[in-house]
């Protein structure tokens, strides 16, 4: 059967389904005309299913904005002041930026420069990285090493190893971190011991919180001020929305 038949065949089934008493009303045969008629109907008026798809794209938006506008509201002190994350920037500054990402992700590399020039540009920055390792074992190994590491190194030290690690060609695990870990001058026995310690999990199960109560599903994916941003959407666009909290408190002005 093709797509529009199994949409009218849907929609007389849903109509149905919401009033049973109309459903006793009708036999068989007239159920299938009734099915005719709304296949012929809207084969004729195909835009209706167009129009009811973008309405459909649209209450769905709203309602997903709704949603995180009241976890950024629930959650705000720990998206932005936990003491299982890494801060790299300005830690007091007056803007604050949020970045979930993952060690394998792609897109996440391919931002790298522009957080890199955010903070550059603006000394009043602060960025906490937040580690949502959803590309893979590999990803959640790189994620246990930078949690443990992130007890020796932290500021520009952390970024440095950051930056590196996240720079790494290819699928990165544990082998890949451990190496970022060592050439950014970590202490090897100290990083083993806490690798095995409670904070690599309590931070894990944190970010995994916060992104289930965001209904994150990728990376990079970030909070500003009262916006959640998914995608790697270019320098212009974060500094745009940092531009905002600071001329109006919101990332959207007007």
């Amino acid at each position: 059967m093709s797509l529009f038949p199994r949409l009218a065949a849907a929609l007389f089934a849903s109509a149905l389904a919401l009033s049973p008493a109309l459903a006793q009303d009708f036999s068989a045969p007239q159920k299938k005309q009734i099915e005719t008629i709304i296949r012929d109907y809207l084969l004729t008026n195909p835009e209706i299913l167009r129009d009811a798809y973008a309405a459909l794209e649209s209450k769905q938006a709203r309602a997903e904005a709704e949603q995180r506008a009241g976890a950024l509201k629930t959650y705000g002190e720990m998206l932005t002041n936990s003491p299982y994350q890494a801060v790299v920037g300005n830690p007091k500054g007056k803007v604050t930026l949020v970045e979930f990402f993952d060690y394998n992700c792609g897109y996440c590399k391919q931002a790298l420069p522009d957080l890199t020039r955010l903070m550059k540009e603006d000394g009043d920055l602060g960025v906490v990285l937040k580690d949502f390792p959803v590309l893979g074992p590999g990803s959640v190994e790189a994620a246990q090493v930078a949690i443990a590491v992130k007890k020796q190194l932290q500021g520009e030290k952390f970024w440095a190893f950051h930056v590196k690690l996240l720079g790494t060609r290819g699928q990165v695990g544990k082998a890949q971190a451990l190496a970022a870990a060592r050439d950014s001058g970590a202490d090897m026995d100290r990083l083993t011991k806490d690798m095995d310690g409670p904070e690599v999990q309590a931070t894990l199960q944190e970010s995994a919180k916060l992104a289930d109560a965001l209904n994150l599903t990728g990376t990079p994916t970030y909070v500003v001020g009262d916006e959640v941003v998914v995608g790697a959407v270019g320098y212009g666009q974060i500094k745009g929305r940092l531009d905002n909290i600071r001329k109006c408190g919101k990332a959207s002005c007007g």
